[in-house]
């Protein structure tokens, strides 16, 4: 007489703890952790709040070699000519612990980005490179990654390395879609 009973009960149980620790959407692909940086234009901003679109591109690189990579998405997305799509760089660099050797690191950055529409899309992100790695759901450092980010922080699609016209479309489409939020 209890068998049915608890078969019952243990089968809910078991859809609910599957409910519950199933991988969601934003394990899957990631979150980008809470930051404060600053702009190369020196303007302060928490991240990701403070992204200037409800889903922004980040062209995120983690070494001065992937910049090739990075300009190949610029190009291809025609992102220095098409304003309808928010972006921005973000070297991601261990936090040096100093307020000095950030600032000589900053410093190297604005000579190699001397124009000011350089400086106020490049947002250096000083923090445990591997913890951000883990966080958003990346699996390495080998290649510059595209993500495109809410301001939740939701890893909402990405890709890595070069442009790529397919993954540029997917992309695209994640950005497009507003209003399915």
């Amino acid at each position: 007489m209890w068998t049915p009973t608890l078969a019952w009960l243990a089968a809910v149980t078991g859809a609910v703890a599957l409910a519950v620790l199933a991988p969601s959407e934003s394990s899957l692909l990631g979150r980008m952790p809470t930051v404060s940086a600053k702009r190369l234009d020196q303007q302060k901003m928490v991240l990701p709040q403070g992204l200037p679109a409800e889903r922004t591109l980040a062209l995120v690189t983690f070494t001065r070699g992937h910049r090739v990579e990075i300009d190949s998405w610029i190009q291809g997305l025609r992102l220095d000519r098409d304003s309808s799509i928010p972006w921005f760089r973000m070297p991601v660099l261990n936090d040096p612990g100093t307020d000095n050797a950030r600032g000589d690191i900053e410093n190297k950055l604005l000579a190699r980005h001397p124009a000011e529409s350089d400086r106020s899309r490049l947002v250096p992100v000083f923090t445990d490179r591997d913890a951000f790695i883990r966080a958003a759901g990346l699996s390495g450092t080998e290649h510059a990654w595209v993500l495109v980010l809410n301001r939740e922080g939701k890893v909402l699609a990405r890709a890595e390395g070069g442009f790529d016209e397919d993954k540029a479309q997917a992309l695209r489409q994640t950005l497009l879609a507003q209003n399915s939020d």
